[in-house]
């Protein structure tokens, strides 16, 4: 079972998964706490956003990608990244209403599984590449 648990954590696509949900969780905790404490939501979220971003993108880049990849270069690519699947998220959870049909949580499901996969390939190959920097 433990040496189970350590190939998981040496896997990049859990690790990625792991601070993706770490990410989302953070992002969920800090704009609650900002509304709660009279934050108005727009400059909250955002704050929020940039807060669950920054610690995001350290992670995957020193953790996930285990690489010392340059931040000029990675951070530019990781923002874009990040960008292009806030519009693919969209234009999935649109299709999945207006083409498919489907309820909220299916729709929810699927969006999160589709630029979760982009944001992982994406990373992979363009972001955080193999031996782009790597010790």
């Amino acid at each position: 079972m433990i040496e189970r648990l350590q190939e998981l954590a040496a896997s990049r696509m859990c690790r990625f998964l792991i601070v993706g949900s770490g990410a989302a969780l953070l992002l969920l905790v800090l704009t609650y706490g900002l509304a709660r404490l009279g934050v108005p939501p727009f400059p909250g979220s955002v704050l929020a956003y940039a807060v669950a971003f920054c610690c995001a993108y350290l992670a995957q880049r020193g953790w996930t990608f285990g690489g010392s990849h340059a931040h000029a270069r990675a951070l530019p690519r990781y923002f874009v990244l990040q960008a292009g699947c806030a519009i693919f998220s969209g234009v999935v959870s649109h299709l999945a209403v207006a083409r498919f049909g489907m309820a909220p949580l299916p729709m929810a499901v699927a969006t999160t599984i589709a630029a979760s996969a982009a944001s992982y390939v994406v990373s992979s190959v363009w972001v955080f590449p193999m031996g782009d920097g790597e010790s």
